[in-house]
C-alpha cells in the first residue's frame, strides 16, 4: 500500500496595515525558496487571508516521504521569516506564529 498525501492547514496573523506589503512579497516569491518547498515535498501551497481579524489560512499538501520538518533549519527559509517579521506576528528566531487548523470537513 503507498503512502498518501497528507494535506496540512494552519492559521497566521498579519500586522495591522500589512496586508498590500504580505501580497506583494509572496507575489515575488524567491526561487530559491519555492525550490526548497518544492524540494521538501510541500505542492498546492495556498494562503487565505480574513481581512477582518488579519488571519491568514495556509492549506498545503505534502508528498509521500516529505522532509517539510527539516524547512526551519535551511537557511534560505531563515532568511525569509526575517524578511517577513516585521509584516507578521513572529516566534523568537522570526518563525511566523502558527495555529494548527483541524481538519473538519474535505470533498474532492
Amino acid at each position: 500500500m503507498s503512502e498518501q498525501v497528507i494535506q496540512r492547514g494552519f492559521r497566521m496573523k498579519l500586522k495591522p496595515g500589512m496586508t498590500e506589503e504580505y501580497k506583494r512579497r509572496h507575489d515575488a516569491l524567491w526561487p530559491e525558496l519555492a525550490d526548497a518547498l518544492h524540494a521538501a515535498g510541500i505542492h498546492d501551497y495556498s494562503i487565505f487571508l480574513d481581512e477582518e481579524s488579519l488571519a491568514l489560512f495556509a492549506v498545503l499538501k505534502l508528498r509521500p516521504g516529505h522532509a517539510a520538518d527539516t524547512l526551519p533549519q535551511q537557511p534560505v527559509m531563515r532568511r525569509w521569516w526575517d524578511h517577513m517579521a516585521d509584516i507578521m506576528e513572529v516566534e523568537p528566531g522570526n518563525r511566523p506564529r502558527e495555529w494548527p487548523l483541524q481538519p473538519m470537513f474535505y470533498f474532492a
